[in-house]
């Protein structure tokens, strides 16, 4: 038997709130890291999350519990570290050896997987309009990597080796994404823990395979604080706040709008051309999202 209809309280409702803001602000993320300059892909993770994590941090200390509440087992931080820094290892690695509208696109599964991931959880039963709603969105992706120039071309070896990775990404965000439920008695404040571990293993990386390339403006520095505060920071504790309490399946289904925002963020600020590419995909990943959404939407 289902549990209680726990997406009906209005604590799940703006659980599922926080996860679209969460949704919202990794639609910016293309914007900023292309106004951050030339700062190389893990330097950038180890700055924006170490942003993320401080901020996290000072609004930890604030809270009932404190420093405490970053006290966790073993099992919790393996889980936020493999997450945060596994999938953005993983991607750098896709984008290094795959050409990168195919590994985006592959990377853009996940949305998909946490949908099929979700059924197994207890409580929860995957429904056609999930499914539907899902594979409208994933197709909407598709047309909108196409239509700026991606999805061709043969495979090589390193290119496997890309796609492989990509395949990675999707799998193991989804899988921290819906595990997450599974540790309900975590509080979100224990994200910024994550995010400084994964400050911490970024720049080692960074030291071992990278060479330092500071910001060269105002306007990069900035770019990369609004990094760490919105895309790379804000948005990992709404989707934890997400994730443990809101609608799973209606949030992995919304979560295709994030390319689509990324992309109209930049059309609108002319780092990208408009397009009817672009539109048909905005309107195939709307409509999937309102048909995965039904019955949240009929509440």
């Amino acid at each position: 038997m289902p549990s209680s209809p726990v997406p009906v309280s209005l604590s799940s409702r703006a659980a599922t709130a926080a996860g679209f803001g969460a949704i919202g602000l990794w639609g910016l993320l293309a914007l900023f890291t292309a106004a951050s300059g030339t700062v190389p892909p893990f330097q950038l993770t180890a700055m924006t999350f170490a942003i993320g994590g401080a901020i996290g941090l000072a609004v930890v200390a604030f809270r009932p519990g404190g420093i405490a509440l970053l006290a966790q087992p073993p099992k919790v931080w393996l889980h936020g570290v493999t997450g945060l820094f596994g999938y953005h290892a993983l991607y750098f690695t896709a984008l290094r050896f795959a050409p990168a509208a195919e590994a985006n696109l592959l990377n853009y599964l996940w949305p998909l997987l946490i949908v099929v991931f979700s059924a197994l959880l207890p409580g929860h039963r995957l429904q056609r309009h999930h499914v539907i709603g899902a594979l409208l969105g994933l197709a909407g992706t598709v047309l909108l990597i196409a239509g700026r120039g991606g999805l061709g071309g043969s495979v090589s070896g390193t290119a496997a080796i890309g796609y492989a990775a990509a395949l990675g990404c999707a799998v193991t965000w989804a899988a921290y994404s819906v595990t997450a439920r599974l540790l309900p008695d975590v509080p979100t404040e224990a994200v910024a823990g994550f995010c400084l571990a994964t400050a911490v293993l970024a720049l080692g990386c960074h030291l071992a395979v990278e060479t330092t390339v500071w910001p060269s403006s105002a306007g990069e520095w900035l770019a990369i604080l609004a990094l760490g505060l919105g895309p790379v920071g804000a948005a990992f504790y709404l989707w934890d706040r997400g994730m443990k309490r809101g609608d799973i399946q209606v949030l992995g289904a919304a979560s295709y709008a994030a390319p689509v925002i990324s992309t109209l963020a930049l059309v609108a600020f002319g780092h990208a051309a408009a397009s009817l590419s672009l539109g048909l995909a905005v309107a195939l990943i709307v409509v999937g999202s309102v048909v995965a959404a039904k019955e949240m939407l009929r509440r």
